[in-house]
């Protein structure tokens, strides 16, 4: 598939590493532009392009930039997309440490996929927000092995949200179905599965265990 991936740090860098090993054709964008993207291009035969053609002709595209940044994306940025491109939604709000008090999150109770999505005007799948970057090289495991992690998903678009699926299926980890966006708060930062490295029913069981409340270190 053609892959775009907007953010080289270590999730973006990971999963291009992983998905050119894999053989996907990925164009890879960061916010400094393609000229600091050299080395990580020669490392994986990753395509470096500017943040507004990431998308171009992109079946998937993987959005993993701080939340702060996201208003910052180019309006347009999927017009030349695919059609039925899945856009995956790896951030996570650090109102404490990174990205400012955002009032629509903490006053209006929005998930912060649901934010996002209102900001890129696209609908997303969030996945990857509670992943190691380094489990994504290390980690993968056949699947049907015991062993195998397991990666909650959430997204309101069935289609998008299987073709996200079985993309993590082929890099090497399962997948839990935590419902549509609206219910992506199971998975935010502070929650039992934020983090966890388990398979599929712990994750299944810990998205059951999450309250909606955020705790005193996620709140701004």
């Amino acid at each position: 598939m053609k892959i775009g991936i907007i953010g080289a740090g270590n999730i973006g860098g990971n999963l291009t590493r992983r998905l050119t090993a894999l053989g996907h054709d990925v164009a890879v964008a960061n916010s400094r532009g393609p000229e600091t993207l050299t080395a990580l291009a020669e490392e994986t035969g990753a395509t470096p392009v500017r943040v507004g053609d990431a998308a171009r002709d992109a079946e998937i595209v993987v959005v993993t930039i701080p939340l702060k940044a996201v208003p910052d994306l180019p309006a347009g940025l999927f017009d030349g997309a695919a059609d039925g491109v899945a856009v995956i939604d790896t951030g996570n709000y650090y109102p404490r440490q990174r990205d400012g008090r955002i009032a629509e999150i903490e006053d209006d109770g929005l998930t912060e996929s649901r934010w996002t999505e209102r900001r890129i005007g696209h609908p997303v799948v969030k996945a990857f927000n509670g992943t190691f970057a380094q489990d994504i090289l290390d980690r993968p495991l056949p699947a049907g092995d015991p062993g195998r992690m397991a990666l909650p998903v959430a997204g309101d678009d069935e289609t998008a949200k299987r073709t996200v699926r079985d993309l993590i299926d082929a890099l090497g980890f399962d997948t839990v179905d935590a419902g549509g966006i609206d219910d992506s708060w199971r998975q935010q930062p502070g929650t039992p599965v934020y983090g966890l490295r388990g398979g599929a029913e712990a994750v299944t069981k810990a998205l059951a265990e999450a309250s909606p409340d955020r705790t005193s270190e996620f709140k701004g």
